[in-house]
């Protein structure tokens, strides 16, 4: 087939058609196909190189994950020239946030590529986030850092960053009721526990107390999101009073 003459190994039926949907995703031709096919290999499979090396998507997540900061990072510096270092590392965090980057591997699917040992009802939320992160690992290290930065910016920056709206985006309500709290010296307790119940899945539960008095319950399956679900009740309670400006 003519239009993969170019790649690095003959394919079989199977790549032949990671290629052809992969070139729709990044609108450029893969050349070393094999770091995709990493990209979207799961631990679980339990697969190593000659060296005993594992195969999986987890060291390409941690270098796109830089390459992405990097591209964001040379973005607002350039937008925003104003913009303290605060700001800049504050708004950087809104755009990679792990809920903006798991958005981004539901858009495009990525799910649909991964090789898992894992049902797909039974893993974390977070792996389309984590393979999109990978996604970028590997553009990088078949296209360079160039074509890295066409493509976040076709597909990240422009689409999705509007400096306005993140200015006003919450990432954390915990952290936002903690720094409202420090500033108005006012006295916060997050009393989170363990509370199974006779659910299977266990689950968490938070209580937030403010001066004292309990504001806001949160119940969820990790203590972060319970955490978040009951600051976020806070918030919602003491908004007329929060500047978050």
């Amino acid at each position: 087939m003519s239009f993969i003459r170019n790649i690095v190994k003959p394919l079989n039926k199977e790549d032949v058609q990671l290629y052809i949907e992969l070139k729709k995703i990044l609108k450029f031709s893969p050349k070393k196909l094999n770091k995709y096919k990493k990209a979207f290999t799961h631990r679980s499979l339990q697969i190593t190189d000659k060296k005993g090396i594992p195969i999986n998507y987890e060291r390409l997540e941690f270098l796109g994950d830089s390459i992405l900061g990097s591209i964001i990072a040379s973005y607002l510096y350039k937008k925003v020239p104003t913009g303290s270092e605060g700001y800049l590392t504050q708004m950087r965090s809104k755009i990679v946030s792990r809920e903006h980057l798991n958005e981004l591997g539901k858009d495009f699917n990525l799910i649909r590529f991964v090789k898992s040992n894992v049902d797909q009802a039974n893993v974390s939320d977070n792996i389309h986030g984590n393979i999109f992160e990978a996604l970028v690992g590997a553009i990088y290290l078949d296209k360079g850092y160039n074509t890295c930065q066409k493509f976040i910016y076709k597909n990240v920056i422009i689409p999705y960053v509007d400096i306005e709206k993140l200015e006003g985006k919450i990432t954390s309500y915990k952290g936002l009721i903690i720094e409202w709290c420090q500033k108005e010296k006012k006295k916060y307790i997050f009393d989170t526990y363990e509370d199974t119940g006779n659910e299977t899945i266990k689950h968490f539960s938070v209580k937030i107390s403010i001066d004292g008095q309990q504001i806001a319950k949160g119940r969820a399956t990790s203590k972060k999101k319970a955490e978040e679900q009951a600051a976020k009740r806070v918030f919602f309670t003491f908004q007329k009073e929060i500047n978050l400006n």
